[in-house]
Parts: C-alpha cells; structure tokens; sequence
C-alpha cells in the first residue's frame, strides 16, 4: 500500500512537471508568436508610410516617373508606371554586361582576350577612351568594367561590337525581359536623331537586379561579377546622395537629353533592396530628376533605419 502511494505520488509530480514544461513551451510560443505578430504589423505600417511619401514626391515632380522598390526580404513591392517605356541610355548597360559575363561562362567570348582601341570605335560622351590613342589595348572584362563604374560610351561601343546586337538583344529576351532591346548603338545619337530608341521600363530593370541578387542569373559566378561591377559605380548623384557614404549600393546610372534614371540595390543591416526610378523630363538640365531620385532612395532607406530603431 506504502509503495502505492509513493508511485502515485511520483506519478503526480512527474504529471505536473511535465505539465508545467509543455505550459511554459506552448506560453513562449504564443508569446513569440504574438511578438512577431506585432513586428510585422509595425513593419507594414512602416512600408504603407513609405509608399505614401513616395507618392506625395511624385505628385510634386514635373516629369514622367517609372519606379518600383523592392524589399527583399519580404518580397514587398512598390511600383508606379513600372510598365511604361522610357528612353533606356545607359541602364542598357545592365543587361548588356549580364548577357557578356553568361556569354563567357558559355565560352562564346573570352573576358581575357585582349582588343585594340580602334578610331572607329570611339564614341562622344561619358568615359576616358575616347581620348586614348588608337592602339591601345584593354581586356574584355576591363572594357565591361569601363562600360559599367565609368559608363564608357566607348568601352560600350566595343563590347556591343564584340558580342553583337542579335545575341544581345535574344539574351535580354532570354533574361525575362519584356520591353528592353537595343534598336541602336548606346551613343549612337545620330540614330536616336532619327527616331530610332533604345528603351527599357522600370519593371524590366527591377526584375533583372532581382535575378543577379538571388543569383539566379545564369551560374553564381555571372550574378557575382555582375554585383562586383556595380558595386563599382563612380557616379553617385542619385540613388547614393542622401544615404551613408559607407553602404554598399551596387547601381547604374543613365543620363541623356531630358533621361534621367538608376537603378540598383541597396545593402543595409536592416534588409536588403532593389530601387529601380526612371524619369522623363522637359527641364534645361537634371537637377531637378537628380534629386527627385536622391529623395525617393531617401524614403526607401529611412524605411529600414526605422525598423532598425524599433527593432522590427
């Protein structure tokens, strides 16, 4: 009988420490649950925020804006006029490059090949080579790399040349891209004169820095040197100009007569994300597309210190 009650005694305590431990699991569970419940609502809210003060910028810009932003951690989107076409000018230089790095990876060009500056090869605009003599050697990735951090309209010219404007333009179709082509040479303005446009949308760009950041563009390797060359980028009078000089912005710029735009991803501690703003504008100069750019990646950036500050 003695020996009854000591096991059911046992029993019980056994019963109610097991009960404790399962209730104290499923306590944390429902307080972790509810934690994360409030984050993401205080993130939403964050990002509603974002998206109105976007929306009050572009009421306030007097020109044609194509844009989306992307976190990429919650997939979240926000976009305006993504679909429409915009005069492309130096952003062509995105997937360009892509289409050259998967072109190497499949053994159709060779980034160590040495080419000789030629005469013919030299373009008006951005870049050094158009004043180095002829003869001048450069390797193909060198070429890629002045085409993107310095956007050499020259290095650009050679390149096109190299990996020609069929095989180009079937990548970028290859790439996902719905409505980015090369109807022209970048610099060839005489033919841009003519009516004859290269042009790209807001969607397109967006969608094409998503693949190299989830590294889904053709192998690793491609979207990882695809990244390092943007990284590179000397020009940061839009999407860097209000952010920290010391955050990891891989983006590309282009700029032409009344086009202003860039387009990249931004790094920070607090998430990761793709600002893609393309502009359309009748102003004497860029300025005022400059900082309507400058502002939005502001707003995009502040979304993020903010979850920061309230650890969400």
């Amino acid at each position: 009988m003695k020996a009854k009650k000591i096991f059911l005694f046992i029993a019980v305590v056994i019963l109610v420490g097991l009960g404790v431990f399962f209730g104290q699991r499923y306590y944390a569970g429902f307080q972790k649950a509810k934690q994360e419940r409030i984050l993401y609502e205080a993130r939403k809210a964050a990002w509603q925020e974002l998206q109105q003060r976007i929306k009050a910028e572009i009421s306030q810009f007097k020109g044609e804006a194509g844009i989306v932003i992307k976190d990429l951690e919650t997939g979240w989107e926000f976009s305006h006029d993504k679909e429409k076409l915009f005069p492309s000018a130096s952003l062509a230089k995105i997937p360009l490059m892509a289409a050259c790095f998967l072109a190497a990876e499949k053994g159709k060009i060779k980034l160590d090949r040495n080419i000789a500056l030629k005469s013919s090869d030299k373009l008006t605009g951005s870049g050094v080579l158009k004043d180095m003599p002829a003869g001048t050697t450069f390797s193909v990735e060198r070429l890629i790399g002045l085409m993107i951090y310095d956007s050499d309209n020259t290095a650009t010219n050679i390149v096109t040349n190299l990996a020609g404007i069929d095989y180009l333009n079937s990548s970028f179709k290859s790439f996902g891209l719905k409505n980015t082509d090369l109807s022209r040479k970048i610099a060839d303005y005489h033919s841009r004169d003519k009516g004859i446009e290269n042009y790209t949308t807001a969607e397109d760009m967006a969608l094409l820095l998503d693949k190299i950041y989830k590294r889904s563009l053709g192998n690793k390797n491609v979207s990882d040197q695809c990244i390092s060359m943007l990284k590179l980028t000397r020009m940061n009078d839009r999407i860097p100009k209000y952010l920290p000089v010391d955050l990891t912005i891989a983006h590309k710029t282009g700029l032409e007569k009344e086009v202003c735009h860039d387009a990249g991803i931004v790094f920070t501690n607090k998430g990761d994300f793709i600002i893609v703003v393309l502009t359309k504008h009748a102003n004497s100069n860029s300025a005022p597309s400059k900082e309507f750019i400058a502002k939005v990646s502001l707003y995009a950036y502040n979304y993020f210190e903010q979850l920061k500050k309230q650890k969400i």
